[in-house]
């Protein structure tokens, strides 16, 4: 199914990783310019929140929501990826308090939008990423993945939450 932004189909670059697919690991930028490793075996469970922009309502309450959630999840690192700047993630988590995740940028080569079949490819919003959650256990397996129907809506928080009872 593709999503849509405002009710309008939008476009996906690849696949999006499956359930029972080996996630690939791509390398990003994170708030402080240090790379981040993202996919493939960590030890730890990745919770990988992708957005398309901190700057918006919906993707900041996506993005403390898991903030507030990521202490309390046993062997799992959570992860924020936009199209936003570094520099401007910094601003943001500054802001709003976010110090439990680890936010990260596709923005030098949209490496993880292709890699991960979630960069949008026309709309207004050519050139982000898409908004979902996937879930890799600590071999790198995707356990969960869910693209938001409606780029516009929140993700399912409960259901990811529930991975972790």
């Amino acid at each position: 199914m593709k999503p849509t932004f405002q009710g309008n189909p939008v476009t996906l670059s690849g696949n999006t990783p499956k359930v029972g697919d080996m996630a690939p690991e791509v390398n990003l930028p994170s708030k402080d310019l240090s790379d981040v490793k993202i996919g493939g075996a960590s030890g730890k469970y990745q919770i990988i929140n992708f957005l398309p922009s901190l700057d918006t309502g919906v993707c900041a309450m996506q993005t403390k929501k898991f903030n507030t959630e990521a202490s309390k999840l046993p062997n799992a690192q959570v992860f924020v990826v936009s199209m936003d700047l570094p520099f401007a993630q910094g601003r943001f988590c500054s802001t709003e308090g976010i110090e439990n995740l680890v936010v990260a940028s596709d923005f030098r080569s949209k490496e993880f939008g292709k890699k991960y079949g979630v960069l949008i490819d026309d709309t207004a919003l050519r050139g982000l990423l898409t908004r979902g959650v996937i879930v890799l256990d600590p071999e790198g397996k995707v356990i969960y993945a869910e693209v938001v129907p409606e780029i516009t809506n929140e993700p399912n928080y409960q259901a990811v939450l529930d991975l972790f009872k």
